[in-house]
């Protein structure tokens, strides 16, 4: 089972010239569980990741107004073949972040998961709390904020496990930020 990642896509009337990349949109295409951590900022995005996507796994951000927040949660839990994977925007500051996340998602918290994507920072982050939930920032395909190249993240889930977590890194003529 195939998944993209990704986050922060920041789609706004405010930055008319930001798209998102062809090459994201063909991995969109191509995958069997898309996964959205919030600040779409456009219904519209919305709308064609529902018409694109197999299954859409996504959350609102704390930039997403009240028409998307109406239609996406919080945080969204799904089994993935056979991996529980939630999906949230925000996890605080980075220090602490697997304590945290181990305290809400861990195997004693409210919302026990395999794995916890995220998003917020815009900076990749790809660990594993002390209590074994990976988490995963997949960075942004269109804000690269203080990052040396916009992001995304792809996965497989194989016999209930996630493997081949790969970070890509979107070429220059492929982003506009």
């Amino acid at each position: 089972m195939r998944l993209l990642l990704t986050t922060d896509t920041h789609l706004t009337p405010r930055y008319p010239h930001r798209e998102l990349p062809a090459e994201l949109w063909d991995r969109i295409d191509a995958a069997d569980v898309v996964v959205h951590a919030g600040d779409w900022m456009a219904p519209a995005l919305l709308d064609a990741f529902e018409q694109r996507s197999r299954l859409l796994v996504a959350c609102w951000g704390n930039n997403d107004g009240d028409d998307l927040r109406a239609r996406l949660p919080e945080t969204a839990v799904a089994d993935v073949g056979g991996v529980r994977l939630a999906v949230t925007h925000e996890t605080g500051a980075a220090d602490g972040r697997e304590r945290r996340c181990d305290a809400r998602f861990g195997p004693d918290g409210d919302t026990p998961v395999d794995v916890l994507v995220f998003g917020h920072s815009h900076i990749p982050w790809d660990s594993t709390t002390p209590g074994g939930v990976r988490l995963l920032n997949p960075g942004s395909p269109t804000e690269r904020r203080r990052q040396p190249a916009c992001t995304y993240m792809t996965a497989e889930v194989r016999g209930g496990v996630l493997r081949d977590v790969a970070r890509h890194d979107l070429p220059a003529a492929a982003r506009r930020t």
